[in-house]
């Protein structure tokens, strides 16, 4: 796939994936209602949805410049091992958390705490059942090296460099 294609299908599946988990569900859920919140939780909420948010756009970034989108049924050619998955091998994932959780302080909101556990829980198990297996089969030895140095959800403090 070439890089504009790429960019156009990254983009798109970061309006529909994203912005369901991070837009649509959460405004369902608060109605972005700011009302009765204590405003040191609430600017530190506002701080960790932009936070949570650069890992994210970087992640789709590097998707498309590596031919390929995060979407499963457009995958890249190679191993995006770049950016933020120098850190953590879920950069999308650990983003989009942090922002649902940024969101639950922002909106003061409890449920917004369980939508998160949810969520968490969902992709977890959709990342040990379907990504990793498909991740081994495609790449092997290269993801299987990229698995032992990059923990899944908790982030290094040097950035991991591939041995090739």
């Amino acid at each position: 796939m070439d890089t504009k294609r790429a960019a156009l299908g990254s983009a798109a599946f970061f309006v529909a994936a994203p912005g369901t988990v991070v837009g649509l569900v959460p405004w369902l859920i608060t109605r972005w209602d700011l009302d009765g919140g204590w405003w040191p939780a609430q600017v530190l909420g506002a701080a960790l949805v932009v936070t949570g948010l650069v890992p994210v756009v970087s992640a789709f970034a590097q998707f498309a410049q590596a031919g390929g989108t995060p979407m499963p049924l457009a995958p890249t050619q190679r191993l995006v091992v770049t950016g933020f998955n120098r850190y953590v091998r879920n950069p999308m994932y650990v983003g989009l958390l942090v922002v649902i959780l940024g969101q639950a302080l922002l909106f003061t909101s409890p449920g917004l705490v369980a939508y998160a556990a949810a969520a968490w829980a969902a992709t977890a198990t959709f990342v040990r059942w379907y990504e990793e297996p498909t991740l081994q089969r495609t790449y092997g030895a290269e993801y299987d090296e990229y698995r032992a140095n990059v923990r899944g959800w908790l982030p290094r403090r040097r950035p991991w460099t591939p041995t090739s």
